[in-house]
């Protein structure tokens, strides 16, 4: 991942999404023959997913959460009774790491500003965190995903959910159950705040 420019850390001026994905397109460079992946969804969703970073189908695509993880997220969202066009998908990192390695630190901090001026434009009931990564950025840089998964957390008047990611689940199947088990939660919780209609 290249970055063109120092990212202001104020990037408040900037009013909609559509303004804050143009200036990612300015800022990070994605590898020769891939595209920036900056989210989906409707700007004012009440549910935000949060990723890692693209992966390879992704940053062909230009679209989060698009390859084997993606197919199995949708699924699970639709088993919770959530559909996947009503919630904004995201990751942490706008652009593929080279060879699909792990975000850095340094990654993860220069994306940052960008992810929180996300969130605060979107203005999410509820956020769902996948893996890691998206928690640390989220909530808490220390946090760990293997202590707090599946524990409602609460940031700035919005309820957090920390789970896996689901390409977690296929290096450890016993994550599957686990992952999906949230997912309804997070169903059952947009139900309580009258967000979803029961049916």
């Amino acid at each position: 991942m290249t970055v063109a420019t120092t990212i202001p850390q104020d990037l408040h001026a900037i009013g909609h999404l559509e303004a804050l994905q143009a200036f990612c397109q300015r800022v990070f460079l994605p590898e020769p023959g891939e595209r920036l992946v900056f989210g989906e969804g409707p700007e004012h969703a009440r549910l935000l997913l949060i990723g890692e970073a693209p992966g390879e189908k992704e940053a062909e695509t230009g679209r989060p959460f698009v390859g084997n993880s993606g197919r199995l997220l949708d699924k699970y969202l639709q088993e919770a009774d959530l559909l996947r066009e009503e919630a904004y998908v995201t990751n942490v990192i706008k652009v593929r790491p080279p060879g699909n390695r792990t975000p850095r630190i340094s990654e993860v901090k220069e994306a940052m500003p960008v992810l929180l001026r996300q969130i605060e434009l979107i203005r999410p009931a509820v956020i769902v965190c996948l893996g890691s990564i998206a928690l640390q950025a989220v909530l808490d840089r220390k946090a760990k995903i293997t202590e707090i998964r599946g524990v409602w957390q609460e940031k700035d008047g919005i309820r957090i959910m920390p789970t896996y990611h689901p390409s977690a689940v296929f290096r450890d199947e016993n994550k599957r159950e686990l992952l999906k088990q949230d997912l309804f939660s997070v169903g059952d919780a947009l139900k309580e705040k009258g967000i979803r209609p029961e049916k």
